[in-house]
């Protein structure tokens, strides 16, 4: 729906965001993956990034806290080791970086 000149219904300003305390705190499991394309050239490699990132948060769902999580490729791959952008051989090395970084965080988790 489009705002009249006047009408501020659907707008936002900053006098009207609350301060980052203030904000209610997300109940639930939330996912945010970053993956640039300066890491991975080829969409078809963040793609595939994105799907393992899926994955594997969802098998260690259970041993996560609830709350937002977000997932940030770092560190390009190199393409000589992995010619093919969605070969098997880049796919178990993220899924073996991403278990063992989940298994950190999981091992991190506070006492409720």
């Amino acid at each position: 729906m489009l705002n009249t000149p006047g009408d501020k219904s659907g707008l936002m300003g900053a006098e009207d965001r609350l301060p980052i305390e203030q904000l209610p705190l997300a109940t639930g499991f939330w996912l945010g993956m970053v993956v640039p394309k300066r890491h991975a050239k080829r969409s078809v490699t963040r793609s595939l990034m994105k799907r393992q990132i899926r994955a594997a948060v969802a098998a260690s769902s259970v041993a996560l806290q609830s709350g937002l999580w977000v997932v940030r490729l770092r560190a390009p791959f190199d393409r000589a080791l992995f010619p093919s952008a969605a070969s098997t051989a880049l796919l178990a090395v993220v899924r073996a970086e991403l278990d063992q970084l989940l298994q950190r965080v999981a091992q991190r988790r506070p006492a409720v």
